[in-house]
Protein backbone atom coordinates (compact mmCIF):
# COMPACT_ATOMS: atom_id res chain seq x y z
CA UNK A 1 0.00 0.00 0.00
CA UNK A 2 1.23 3.26 -0.86
CA UNK A 3 -0.10 6.65 0.49
CA UNK A 4 -0.17 9.85 -1.67
CA UNK A 5 -0.74 13.11 -0.16
CA UNK A 6 -1.34 16.41 -1.45
CA UNK A 7 -3.47 19.66 -2.42
CA UNK A 8 -6.29 20.04 -5.34
CA UNK A 9 -9.16 21.81 -6.73
CA UNK A 10 -11.72 19.52 -8.17
CA UNK A 11 -13.91 21.07 -10.97
CA UNK A 12 -15.96 18.38 -11.78
CA UNK A 13 -15.50 15.20 -9.38
CA UNK A 14 -16.71 12.95 -11.89
CA UNK A 15 -13.87 13.96 -13.93
CA UNK A 16 -11.53 13.37 -11.42
CA UNK A 17 -12.67 10.13 -9.89
CA UNK A 18 -12.92 9.14 -13.72
CA UNK A 19 -9.11 9.84 -13.77
CA UNK A 20 -8.30 8.21 -10.65
CA UNK A 21 -10.52 5.09 -12.21
CA UNK A 22 -8.39 5.36 -15.15
CA UNK A 23 -5.06 5.15 -13.86
CA UNK A 24 -6.49 2.28 -11.47
CA UNK A 25 -7.20 0.18 -13.97
CA UNK A 26 -4.51 1.26 -16.22
CA UNK A 27 -2.04 -0.06 -12.97
CA UNK A 28 -4.17 -2.65 -12.02
CA UNK A 29 -4.53 -1.21 -8.36
CA UNK A 30 -7.00 -0.12 -5.80
CA UNK A 31 -7.18 3.81 -5.67
CA UNK A 32 -9.56 5.43 -3.32
CA UNK A 33 -9.48 9.68 -2.86
CA UNK A 34 -10.10 10.85 0.66
CA UNK A 35 -10.70 13.99 2.51
CA UNK A 36 -7.76 14.04 4.77
CA UNK A 37 -9.56 15.77 7.49
CA UNK A 38 -11.54 12.73 7.97
CA UNK A 39 -8.53 10.49 8.41
CA UNK A 40 -7.05 9.93 11.77
CA UNK A 41 -3.45 8.73 10.40
CA UNK A 42 -1.69 5.92 8.27
CA UNK A 43 -2.44 3.47 10.74
CA UNK A 44 -6.70 3.78 10.13
CA UNK A 45 -5.76 3.77 6.35
CA UNK A 46 -3.62 0.19 6.61
CA UNK A 47 -5.97 -1.26 9.13
CA UNK A 48 -8.71 -0.57 6.07
CA UNK A 49 -6.88 -1.66 3.62
CA UNK A 50 -6.50 -4.89 5.25
CA UNK A 51 -9.55 -5.22 6.18
CA UNK A 52 -11.19 -4.56 2.91
CA UNK A 53 -8.88 -7.09 1.09
CA UNK A 54 -9.22 -10.24 3.66
CA UNK A 55 -12.69 -9.60 2.82
CA UNK A 56 -12.23 -10.09 -1.04
CA UNK A 57 -10.22 -12.57 -0.63
CA UNK A 58 -12.43 -14.38 1.99
CA UNK A 59 -15.39 -13.39 -0.61
CA UNK A 60 -17.11 -11.40 1.92
CA UNK A 61 -16.92 -8.22 0.48
CA UNK A 62 -19.80 -5.55 0.32
CA UNK A 63 -18.79 -3.70 -2.41
CA UNK A 64 -17.91 -4.93 -5.99
CA UNK A 65 -14.64 -2.71 -6.30
CA UNK A 66 -11.83 -3.37 -3.72
CA UNK A 67 -11.77 0.66 -4.07
CA UNK A 68 -14.81 1.20 -2.15
CA UNK A 69 -14.66 -1.66 -0.15
CA UNK A 70 -11.78 0.32 1.44
CA UNK A 71 -13.68 3.42 1.67
CA UNK A 72 -16.19 1.06 3.67
CA UNK A 73 -13.48 0.22 6.10
CA UNK A 74 -12.11 3.47 6.49
CA UNK A 75 -15.75 5.17 6.89
CA UNK A 76 -16.18 2.08 9.56
CA UNK A 77 -20.30 1.92 7.78
CA UNK A 78 -21.66 -0.65 5.48
CA UNK A 79 -23.44 1.98 3.23
CA UNK A 80 -21.92 3.20 0.66
CA UNK A 81 -23.35 6.40 0.35
CA UNK A 82 -22.46 7.20 4.27
CA UNK A 83 -18.67 6.12 3.48
CA UNK A 84 -18.60 8.82 1.02
CA UNK A 85 -18.23 11.31 3.49
CA UNK A 86 -14.82 10.48 3.64
CA UNK A 87 -14.29 10.89 -0.19
CA UNK A 88 -13.44 13.60 -1.95
CA UNK A 89 -15.71 16.40 -3.07
CA UNK A 90 -16.00 19.46 -5.70
CA UNK A 91 -13.89 22.55 -4.61
CA UNK A 92 -10.07 22.92 -2.59
CA UNK A 93 -8.99 20.30 -0.56
CA UNK A 94 -6.40 18.37 0.99
CA UNK A 95 -6.43 14.90 -0.31
CA UNK A 96 -5.03 11.57 0.74
CA UNK A 97 -4.91 8.53 -1.69
CA UNK A 98 -4.71 5.16 -1.01
CA UNK A 99 -2.89 2.85 -3.72
CA UNK A 100 -2.63 -0.51 -3.23
CA UNK A 101 -1.54 -3.04 -6.11
CA UNK A 102 -0.05 -6.61 -5.81
CA UNK A 103 3.27 -5.40 -7.65
CA UNK A 104 5.42 -2.38 -6.23
CA UNK A 105 5.89 -1.22 -9.89
CA UNK A 106 2.10 -0.92 -10.53
CA UNK A 107 1.92 1.27 -7.32
CA UNK A 108 4.71 3.34 -8.33
CA UNK A 109 3.17 3.81 -11.66
CA UNK A 110 -0.41 5.10 -10.08
CA UNK A 111 1.34 7.35 -7.56
CA UNK A 112 3.23 8.87 -10.30
CA UNK A 113 0.18 9.36 -12.45
CA UNK A 114 -1.86 10.47 -9.28
CA UNK A 115 0.87 12.86 -8.99
CA UNK A 116 -0.43 14.91 -12.27
CA UNK A 117 -3.75 15.15 -10.72
CA UNK A 118 -2.78 16.84 -7.02
CA UNK A 119 -0.35 18.67 -5.86
CA UNK A 120 2.35 17.15 -3.14
CA UNK A 121 1.75 18.41 0.05
CA UNK A 122 1.67 17.36 3.72
CA UNK A 123 -1.88 16.45 4.63
CA UNK A 124 -1.73 13.15 6.57
CA UNK A 125 -0.95 14.52 10.08
CA UNK A 126 -3.32 17.11 10.38
CA UNK A 127 -6.72 15.56 10.70
CA UNK A 128 -9.91 17.16 11.79
CA UNK A 129 -10.69 16.24 15.62
CA UNK A 130 -14.10 17.24 15.14
CA UNK A 131 -14.79 16.20 12.07
CA UNK A 132 -13.38 12.72 13.18
CA UNK A 133 -15.29 13.07 16.51
CA UNK A 134 -18.83 13.38 14.80
CA UNK A 135 -18.29 10.94 12.44
CA UNK A 136 -17.04 8.59 13.95
CA UNK A 137 -19.25 9.22 16.81
CA UNK A 138 -16.19 9.36 19.48
CA UNK A 139 -17.12 11.70 22.50
CA UNK A 140 -14.66 13.49 24.21
CA UNK A 141 -15.80 11.02 27.42
CA UNK A 142 -14.87 8.24 25.80
CA UNK A 143 -11.48 9.54 24.52
CA UNK A 144 -10.24 10.33 28.19
CA UNK A 145 -11.94 7.07 29.38
CA UNK A 146 -9.24 5.14 27.76
CA UNK A 147 -5.62 5.45 27.01
CA UNK A 148 -5.97 4.73 23.05
CA UNK A 149 -5.45 7.55 21.20
CA UNK A 150 -7.86 8.74 18.74
CA UNK A 151 -6.19 6.26 15.73
CA UNK A 152 -6.34 3.44 18.02
CA UNK A 153 -10.33 4.66 18.62
CA UNK A 154 -11.14 5.10 14.64
CA UNK A 155 -9.11 1.70 13.95
CA UNK A 156 -11.33 -0.03 16.30
CA UNK A 157 -14.38 1.43 14.25
CA UNK A 158 -12.89 -0.14 11.19
CA UNK A 159 -12.25 -3.65 12.75
CA UNK A 160 -15.76 -3.28 14.68
CA UNK A 161 -17.51 -3.61 10.39
CA UNK A 162 -15.97 -7.18 10.33
CA UNK A 163 -17.85 -8.11 13.18
CA UNK A 164 -21.52 -6.03 11.97
CA UNK A 165 -21.43 -7.84 8.99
Amino acid sequence: MRVVEGRVTIDDLDDFLSHIGDIADESDCAIQAFDARYVAGRDHLESAVEHANRAFDRGENVARDRAVEILLYAAGRRQINQGLEMGVSTGKQQVVVVVDGKQEDDENKAVAAIFDLIEPADTLGNPDCEIIFDFFDVSERELAATSASLTDLVCERVALLEVEK
